[in-house]
């Protein structure tokens, strides 16, 4: 019945005006034609030419000639031929097309299929984000499904495209993806990479499962490498990422990471390497050669946030490499390169009204050389506590905390274990009186009494021994702050503010300590152990802040606090007990015993939202010397952002702790990145210097540039080791990472953090 009701139509065309008209013909609920002349040429066939165009639904068919058979639904067109859909189009020299089914092959064709706004723009510059894509056949094989045969892609939309991948078979689908099989991928004409598969995504959220571009490296120790990935879009919540680097001195590595957001303030992610490096023949330096066995290692790292029912929520977090000199060897970040340790924990916390529930299980690693290490940690570790409330309508208030921890102490060193792990139960209630009626005067006062329960103690013959022991004592604090002196300059003539206000805080605090029997028989492992008593303690602290208030914000603009410079000693009646005072960074180092604390300066200044810094040093007052010097800073101008840090640990005569030529240090370190608007093109400069042995540690240079549909990024960068390397003995590693980035695809950062990518 439709090809008789077409029949009837065409017929009607041969009088009518060439506007056409509309009804039910070969699956298409509307219909229409325009052309110049029509001829018919059978009893189901039509010849139509001149500028001649179909509409048929959602579809636009354009040519200079078509032959249409209604019997079979066909439509054959040579000349200008072009198929319009919404968000694509095609066109050709000639093409079949079946209006029923919505399929045809187009010849000698070429497509546009629009990303819209998932795709960077910054990657394509003035143009339009669009997919372009050819072949000698394009057939369309489904409503958003096309297949390419010896054809190519690209999102390069130029007359000469930058880049170009060529295939001899690919399947295009809107809105999805588009695959390639056996592409190359040429630059400016070059073929310059060959992949088996290539996914290149054209979803809306641009979020597609493909295979991301791969990453070309080269290192001094590691050889040539190639790193590739491929991602795995799961839903919109949650993704994983498998990669594989090859290494042409040493071996192959297979990782995985896994993300997931299950709600706002719940998210993870867990990431996995393994690591297989085949045996190295290393010349010695007398000229022998030894082989090294292959060997194979691991990294697991992680975190977790998660909220539970009940107001519980649980924390965790791996970071555990099997092979501590392979992580430092093969990171690109100075911080994974330099750490020493396995570690893992989880915690578990509730608040419920006034009460506070806390519960950890942690275990932590640290190395010295391959052989030592010391490992801490708790299992597990339960707090519970009930937060200050006042008593009744009294200005007094009332508080309690208590603790249950099975305490993880172990020394290794080789085969052998030194095992101090114990119990301790541990109890303090506590009362406040707070007196805040002047503003510039604040006095707060509280008394607390602990007791503290250990499961093994100390005996002065045979050390730590299986023998239970407890703690008693009271604690009576008095806090005064003040009198506070203020004085406030208005500067209306000046740019920067309308008014400064500068704030003298001067501060004491008086602590005393009951005595303590048997101190000599607690296993001091925690600070809390290290309590002393018997002892008074006077910490005295002046502090100066400067505030200015801006132009911009007139008279509600809040004061925002430019400069501060904290001064602050203590003095405790017991010589011992002032080594253990834990707000002094240089304390607990096996310091001589002294009445008096360093002296601690605390300078930290902002003098505009965007530039801000710190210095801190501590003065020892009884060999008058400095004993640590820290400063960093940090800037943000425009395009240029950057940080810097300096530290330095002085060598100090006769100070315990500080009197050993192999403990100082003195590092610098900066790092500075360059980013133009619209992220065209940027990199950044990273070193760190050690100033005591007079070598760079390490310098890292990054720079990426992304023309209108494609850009590249380069990293450099020369890492220098402690000691050589025990397979290649060399005690530096050159290390080159280059990558392409392609308008839609992905690009990413290998495991180890190449590209600067966090590791």
């Amino acid at each position: 019945m439709n090809r008789l009701t077409g029949l009837l139509f065409c017929c009607a065309l041969v009088v009518a005006h060439p506007a056409g008209a509309q009804t039910s013909l070969g699956g298409c609920q509307t219909w229409s034609v325009v052309r110049e002349r029509m001829t018919r040429v059978g009893e189901h066939q039509f010849h139509l030419a001149g500028a001649v165009e179909i509409e048929c639904d959602e579809v636009r068919l354009m040519a200079d000639e078509m032959d249409l058979r209604t019997d079979a639904d066909l439509v054959t067109a040579r000349g200008n031929v072009g198929l319009f859909t919404e968000g694509s189009q095609i066109n050709a020299d000639r093409m079949e097309f079946n209006t029923r089914t919505r399929t045809g092959v187009f010849y000698e064709a070429f497509g546009i299929v629009s990303l819209g706004e998932q795709a960077d723009r910054s990657l394509f510059g003035t143009q339009e984000p669009d997919a372009y894509f050819w072949g000698e056949e394009i057939h369309r094989i489904g409503p958003r499904k096309y297949r390419i045969t010896r054809g190519g892609f690209t999102t390069c939309v130029q007359p000469t495209p930058r880049w170009e991948v060529v295939s001899g078979s690919a399947t295009i689908t809107l809105d999805d993806y588009a695959l390639l099989r056996n592409p190359v991928l040429k630059v400016k004409g070059v073929p310059l990479l060959y992949v088996p598969v290539l996914y290149y995504p054209l979803q809306e959220d641009d979020r597609a499962t493909g295979f991301l571009l791969p990453t070309y490296g080269a290192s001094t120790l590691r050889g040539q490498s190639i790193s590739n990935a491929f991602f795995w879009a799961l839903d919109r919540s949650q993704d994983a990422t498998f990669f594989h680097d090859w290494f042409t001195q040493t071996g192959q590595g297979f990782g995985s990471e896994y993300r997931y957001v299950a709600a706002p303030g719940s998210d993870g992610t867990v990431r996995a390497y393994l690591l297989r490096e085949r045996a190295t023949d290393v010349t010695g330096s007398g000229g022998a050669t030894d082989r090294l066995p292959s060997r194979q290692s691991y990294l697991i790292r992680g975190n977790v946030n998660q909220a539970l029912p009940g107001r519980l929520r649980v924390r965790g977090r791996v970071d555990y490499p099997s092979d501590i000199e392979a992580q430092q060897r093969y990171s690109y970040n100075i911080y994974d390169a330099s750490l020493r340790q396995r570690l893992y924990s989880v915690n578990a916390s509730g608040a419920w009204g006034p009460y506070l529930l806390n519960s950890t299980v942690d275990r932590t690693e640290v190395f010295y050389g391959t052989t030592s290490s010391t490992i801490v940690g708790a299992l597990p570790r339960v707090g519970f506590s009930r937060s200050e409330r006042p008593v009744g309508r009294s200005p007094i208030y009332v508080a309690v905390g208590t603790e249950y921890v099975t305490l993880l102490r172990e020394n290794r060193a080789g085969t052998s274990v030194r095992d101090n792990s114990l119990t301790r139960v541990d109890v303090l209630p506590s009362v406040r009186v707070p007196f805040t009626r002047w503003p510039f005067l604040t006095v707060n006062t509280s008394l607390a009494w602990r007791y503290t329960y250990w499961t093994e103690s100390v005996d002065p013959v045979l050390g730590q021994t299986e023998v239970g022991f407890d703690r008693r004592y009271f604690d009576l604090q008095t806090q005064i702050i003040g009198p506070v002196f203020t004085r406030i300059w208005d500067t209306p003539d000046h740019g920067y503010a309308q008014k400064f206000k500068h704030v003298i805080e001067p501060s004491i605090s008086v602590q005393r300590v009951s005595p303590i029997d048997d101190y000599e028989r607690i296993v001091r492992l925690e600070s809390t152990d290290f309590v002393v008593g018997d002892v008074t303690r006077v910490a005295y602290a002046l502090t100066n802040r400067v505030y200015a208030k801006p132009h911009e914000g007139g008279s509600s603009a809040t004061p925002r606090e430019i400069l501060s410079v904290v001064l602050a000693q203590s003095y405790y009646t017991d010589a011992n007990a002032a080594q253990y005072d834990r707000y002094y960074q240089s304390n607990f180092s096996g310091t001589a015993p002294s009445h008096f604390t360093p002296i601690a300066l605390v300078v930290r200044g902002q003098p505009a939202r965007s530039v801000s810094g710190e210095f801190r040093t501590e003065y020892d007052t009884q060999f008058d010397a400095f004993r640590t010097l820290n400063a960093s800073g940090s800037f943000a101008v425009g395009a240029v952002q950057g940080t810097a840090g300096w530290s330095q640990r002085r060598l100090v005569e006769g100070l315990p702790g500080f009197n050993d030529p192999t403990r100082r240090d003195h590092y610098v370190n900066a790092a500075v990145t360059v980013r133009s608007p619209g992220g065209r093109f940027g990199g950044s400069y990273a070193f760190n210097y050690d100033l005591f042995r007079d070598y760079f540690l390490q310098q890292r240079l990054v720079g990426y540039y992304n023309a209108q549909c494609c850009g590249f990024g380069v990293e450099y960068q020369v890492y220098n080791f402690l000691r050589p390397d025990p397979r290649t003995g060399q005690s530096f590693d050159r290390r080159f990472n280059f990558s392409f980035t392609l308008a839609g695809v992905g690009s990413f950062s290998n495991f180890f953090g190449a590209l600067g990518g966090v590791s």
